[in-house]
């Protein structure tokens, strides 16, 4: 991801998700804000983001949309607690995005099972690799 539209786009996303449960936890408003900080996106226009029409772009790079889904699944995390809507728009997304249902259903049950809710890189792209072999 190179622009800043695309930067800003994955943030949309991002917030879109945050929000399918109905509100926004501070600690997913504090990961959102991480990560805009990490892609070069001011405190502002995070928060204007929040009071624009979500922009979604496609994510042509299958490493950023790994990434991106990896993002997602962790923010879903933020709050502690695990909404029924989260896990279906969860999956949803990781398929629109065309990512392997089975890599995607792997990565989200060792999500689940690790204390930190975190996973190694190496193990999340090699489940999303798996399906080339």
């Amino acid at each position: 991801m190179h622009t800043k539209e695309e930067k800003i786009s994955l943030l949309s996303d991002m917030i879109a998700f945050a929000i399918v449960d109905g509100e926004l936890h501070e600690r997913e408003y504090m990961f959102l804000s991480i990560v805009a900080v990490e892609l070069g996106i001011s405190n502002d226009e995070l928060k204007q983001l929040f009071h624009e029409e979500h922009r979604s772009e496609i994510i042509k790079s299958e490493f950023e949309r790994i990434q991106q889904f990896y993002r997602l699944a962790l923010l879903m995390h933020c709050d502690g607690v695990l909404h029924e809507r989260e896990e279906i728009k969860i999956n949803e997304i990781g398929i629109n995005m065309g990512l392997n249902p089975f890599a995607i259903k792997r990565v989200l049950k060792a999500m689940e099972n690790s204390p930190t809710r975190m996973v190694h890189p190496d193990f999340l792209l090699e489940v999303f690799q798996e399906q080339y072999n």
